[in-house]
């Protein structure tokens, strides 16, 4: 006899925005995965919403991405002032409150010898793209499928060699400094006074925020898993971008 499929996820309710922390992955839940990582379109529309979620959180908002906490801002805060929301980059090792407070680890050494044999595979591998970033370096294959196999064994060979760890991702395979997550950075700022004793809530679409929908759980919150990942530990699932930013507007109280 065959276990049964496990029912289908529904789709998250409205919570009150009183009781409520907000995290929030970036690709492929607040815009479409571009067909290159430096592709992405932020539209004002989107900034909009992200100010009003701020507001209306009162700053209890943390954009948890694997691009760095400058990207992060770019995208989403065109202003010379500080965001009003919190910030996890480079898979939470980079962290910034809405305070101005900002941690974040030394300058890997190994990194110029890591962009440097990157780039050669690249050039071997056409439509394979690098990316450099403050604390590791990615290839990224989403124009080179093939490659996927090749893009990772070659990751996890230099991952050994250096001392680094490999994130797998949605057509990426990326090395960085070990150490904190998605996790840790909810649980980071769950930590800070002005999150405590809220629900926390997280939206992702990536194997990347299985930690963060994890450690939501752990702390009386849960996650929402976004598009169609057959296997997660979210407790509901939006389909697209287009319905996360439905949701976030019910919450933040603004039109779609």
């Amino acid at each position: 006899m065959h276990d049964a499929s496990p029912a289908p996820l529904l789709p998250p309710p409205d919570p009150s925005a009183a009781g409520i922390s907000l995290f929030l992955d970036f690709d492929g839940t607040l815009v479409e995965i571009a067909a290159r990582h430096d592709g992405v379109v932020v539209d004002d529309s989107l900034r909009a919403l992200v100010r009003a979620l701020a507001e209306g959180l009162d700053g209890r908002l943390a954009i948890v991405s694997g691009r760095t906490a400058a990207e992060i801002v770019a995208y989403l805060h065109a202003a010379d002032t500080a965001p009003p929301f919190a910030i996890a980059g480079s898979h939470g090792l980079e962290l910034r409150w809405t305070d101005g407070r900002r941690e974040a680890p030394a300058h890997p050494d190994a990194l110029d010898l890591i962009l440097t044999a990157f780039a050669a595979f690249a050039d071997a591998h056409p439509g394979v793209v690098t990316e450099e970033k403050p604390f590791g370096a990615a290839l990224h294959y989403r124009g080179a499928p093939d490659a996927a196999d090749a893009c990772d064994a070659f990751a996890s060979r230099l991952a050994a060699e250096h001392g680094l760890e490999l994130q797998r991702g949605k057509m990426v395979a990326e090395l960085r400094l070990a150490g904190g997550d998605k996790g840790d950075a909810v649980r980071r700022f769950m930590a800070d006074p002005a999150m405590a004793g809220t629900t926390p809530i997280f939206l992702g679409d990536d194997i990347t925020d299985e930690a963060g929908f994890v450690a939501a759980a752990a702390l009386h919150g849960w996650g929402v898993q976004i598009g169609d990942t057959p296997l997660t530990t979210a407790r509901y699932r939006l389909p697209d971008v287009a319905a996360v930013h439905r949701w976030l507007s019910h919450i933040a109280g603004v039109s779609a």
